[in-house]
């Protein structure tokens, strides 16, 4: 594994090799290890090491970038050489700002996101792990199918103005799918520290679903009331990140253009980016250097801000709409340069309401509506609204009278995400949640009314 001070190293090489005005050099990659199985069985087993920089070198406004992984004295000469002479020729970027310095960078910190448990699993620890998986899938006479995979992940920025910033981390992830005659279930989790996840535990609710479901019914599209776990929760709530980001703003294609500083969602509803919070994970820094400062994005269902990479800052500042935004400054969410997509916010928390109801609790409240396990398929229909098309699976019922009283037919839905977040009767404590349509939250389960379905699925 490549350390900070051998990634020191490779950078004064590279500088001696480079006669542009700056230089900046990102480090990343690790080991990566993935188990498959389906059909009751380990059908794949493979393991990668690798390790990769990319080069950035500026003249004036002038950028470019490339990359290699390997580090001898040729290859380092070569990539030095590919990413100035792509910048000489590169059109000015008058946007373009000087790399920044560590004192404009600035600190962020982290827990510790690494742990030697999860860094030295082994393939028969993994193997181990589906061997639970598939006794559960067996003992209910269902079939089982997905990964169990680790990985021990570094990255790290040098660059010509003396910053030096390093982040290594491990995650352990497990995915389930459970399957019946016309049913299924399934459940995925992942964490930085191995002994987080249980197997046994997700293939016996992920068995449990596809046995609860089994024998569908049908009913009617329609607004239901609707019980969305964690993960479908993340899923579709994804879908708006991307426009919680100045450069979104400015080119006009955010649907918070003209509503930051407007009540938007439900009282209930509080967003933070907080890449230092204890369920998160991730660097402290963006793709320049900069310090992940923790955002308040909504209030109590108002927009407040959006986030900055420093250069999308500048621009908001001198634009027109630099007093309709709400603070203005860098906050730490840019990607490596050159891009053209500036920001995202990418350690979403969901705050805690005062009063938490566990999805049993929810489900006991409800007269009539619609359990959901998870969403995919999900596409935009119409931006500015947030208006989102997607289906239900593996895992989808009927609630009657406080009950679950099984499985239904999956729904094709449309639906605004701020008619959703302004309707949320009741919220889980959030927990760490992935899916399969967007990156990993902290979200809670939503109790949402008039949820629209628009169609139901032949399976």
């Amino acid at each position: 594994m490549l350390t900070e001070a051998q990634a020191g190293d490779i950078f004064d090489r590279i500088r001696k090799l480079c006669s542009a005005d700056e230089v900046e050099v990102l480090f990343s990659g690790g080991k990566f290890a993935l188990t498959r199985f389906a059909n009751n069985t380990i059908h794949q087993n493979v393991a990668e090491e690798n390790h990769s920089l990319s080069v950035r070198t500026a003249f004036g406004r002038r950028t470019a970038r490339a990359s290699t992984n390997k580090f001898d004295d040729e290859s380092l000469r070569q990539v030095v050489k590919s990413s100035e002479s792509l910048a000489r020729v590169q059109h000015p970027d008058t946007d373009l700002l000087p790399m920044p310095d560590p004192a404009s960078a600035g600190e962020s910190t982290v827990p510790s996101r690494y742990f030697d448990q999860t860094a030295s699993i082994t393939p028969e620890f993994r193997a181990e792990g589906v061997k639970r998986i598939v006794e559960v899938a067996d003992r209910h006479k269902l079939t089982t199918a997905g990964v169990f995979s680790s990985s021990d992940l570094f990255e790290g920025i040098f660059n010509s103005r003396g910053l030096n910033k390093w982040h290594q981390q491990t995650s352990a992830e497990i995915s389930i799918t459970m399957l019946g005659v016309d049913s299924s279930g399934w459940q995925k989790a992942n964490s930085p520290e191995a002994a987080n996840l249980d197997p046994l535990r997700l293939a016996e609710v992920a068995a449990q679903k596809a046995a609860d479901s089994a024998h569908p019914r049908e009913i009617p599209a329609g607004k239901y009331t609707v019980i969305l776990e964690p993960a479908a929760v993340l899923d579709i709530v994804g879908f708006m990140f991307w426009d919680y980001s100045g450069v979104a703003i400015l080119d006009q294609r955010s649907f918070l253009t003209g509503r930051i500083g407007a009540k938007l969602f439900g009282e209930n509803v509080t967003i933070w980016d907080d890449v230092a919070h204890p369920l998160q994970a991730g660097s402290p820094f963006d793709g320049e250097g900069i310090a992940r400062q923790r955002v308040a994005l909504v209030e109590n269902g108002v927009v407040k801000r959006v986030v900055y990479a420093r250069a999308t800052a500048e621009r908001m500042r001198e634009s027109e709409y630099k007093d309709k935004v709400g603070p203005v400054a860098p906050t730490g969410h840019g990607f490596a340069l050159p891009n053209e997509m500036g920001e995202m916010p990418l350690n979403i928390v969901f705050a805690s309401v005062n009063e938490t109801k566990t999805v049993e609790q929810m489900i006991a409240s409800t007269e009539r509506g619609v359990l959901v396990t998870r969403l995919w398929y999900i596409r935009e229909v119409e931006p500015f609204e947030k208006m989102l098309t997607g289906m239900t699976r593996d895992g989808t019922f009927l609630i009657e009278d406080g009950k679950v009283r099984g499985g239904v037919r999956n729904f094709r839905f449309n639906e605004s995400l701020i008619h959703m977040l302004s309707n949320v009767e009741a919220m889980s404590l959030p927990a760490r949640s992935c899916g399969e349509e967007s990156f990993d939250m902290v979200v809670p389960a939503m109790k949402v009314k008039d949820f629209n379905f628009t169609e139901v699925t032949k399976f």
